[in-house]
């Protein structure tokens, strides 16, 4: 959409009328699919008949209509995606309540009031409903993960199976569904804190051997870089193990396992038998960090094997969103609703004042 520059800012127009989304045009030759953080702003990812409602609102005199909004999810999870509501409206005339980031959530319970004239943010249903709903998925299913792993570490694997515009969003929802960790590099950042991560199969591929990389890791990785060596390259698993924990000593922090499903897998026996010729060779010290193709159940067979922590990926990435839906519930000062739903506001102590007029 065109813009115009006012000072060193560019300022971009939000869309009011059908004529403005006439006017819009994308080359998906000379640009990634996914939406920037202007088009956003501008209303772009909203659907169409938001565009309609506004222009037929402003030609009945109306689109200044005081309301409040309420928002649910047809089922239960945990809350993730307000943060990025609140960035989306903090410079609207709007008051918000939510229930805090990484809380549980009822099925059909309120997670969101928003109080303020129908034009401030009635234009932006679609985006805040997409922002509560996949990032409450994501944080839903890390917390099922983390649950299953009780006090062992979870590190989201997530970011290579999803869109990039949306992997550090999937995975800082991840943390605060209960992960410990990212490897992206940008959701880690946006929670004010460092990615996690070991090595790829690709460095070993090169290099040619496991203990070779091992050294080369030790020697060149920064000392906060936590010495985790995969021993699945080319080796038996426990072979590899002993090989890599005989280069590195007590500086060898832990192995990492990811076989792949060609040859059986991470098994529960696989690590006992690691477990087992690790601590009889005096190498106690070496945790056991397991990825690949994880789910709840297999990291509790796993976490009884003998297994540390967790990198999971696809079982966070792959979940489905929380279906949300977003109600008016007074209208002018009146209480509203369409029918099957109860008119007036809903009361729900954990919604918490975030955002003032």
């Amino acid at each position: 959409m065109a813009g115009d520059k006012r000072g060193s800012h560019r300022f971009f127009r939000e869309i009011r009328t059908l004529a403005d989304v006439k006017a819009v045009t994308a080359d998906a030759k000379t640009r990634f699919h996914s939406a920037e953080h202007d088009e956003i702003r501008q209303g772009l990812t909203t659907d169409i008949y938001f565009v309609r409602t506004r222009e037929i609102l402003d030609r009945l005199e109306l689109s200044k209509t005081p309301v409040v909004a309420e928002i649910f999810s047809q089922k239960s999870g945990v809350l993730a995606g307000v943060e990025e509501v609140l960035h989306l409206l903090k410079d609207k005339h709007v008051r918000i309540w939510a229930v805090p980031e990484g809380e549980r959530f009822t099925q059909k319970e309120v997670v969101m009031r928003i109080e303020g004239l129908y034009d401030e943010f009635g234009m932006f249903e679609t985006t805040i409903l997409g922002f509560l709903a996949s990032s409450s998925g994501w944080a839903t299913a890390a917390r099922v993960v983390k649950e299953a792993a009780g006090d062992k570490a979870v590190i989201c694997f997530g970011a290579r199976h999803v869109h990039p515009a949306v992997a550090p969003v999937m995975e800082r929802a991840a943390v605060i569904g209960g992960a410990d960790g990212a490897s992206c590099i940008l959701a880690a950042k946006l929670l004010l804190t460092e990615p996690s991560g070991t090595l790829p199969h690709a460095v070993f591929l090169i290099v040619g051997d496991s203990v070779k990389v091992a050294k080369a890791y030790d020697e060149f990785m920064p000392e906060d870089a936590a010495r985790i060596i995969l021993v699945d390259t080319f080796k038996d698993e426990a072979e590899e193990s002993l090989r890599v924990a005989e280069a590195l000593g007590k500086r060898l922090e832990g192995i990492r396992l990811d076989t792949p499903g060609e040859r059986g897998g991470v098994t529960p026996g696989l690590v006992a038998e690691v477990r087992a010729r690790l601590d009889q060779a005096g190498y106690s010290h070496v945790k056991i960090f397991v990825s690949g193709g994880l789910y709840p159940e297999k990291i509790q067979a796993l976490s009884r094997a003998g297994a540390y922590s967790f990198g999971v990926g696809s079982f966070i990435s792959q979940a489905l969103p929380c279906d949300m839906t977003l109600d008016l519930k007074e209208v002018a000062g009146k209480p509203v609703a369409k029918r099957g739903r109860i008119p007036g506001i809903s009361q729900n102590e954990k919604l918490k004042l975030v955002k003032k007029l």
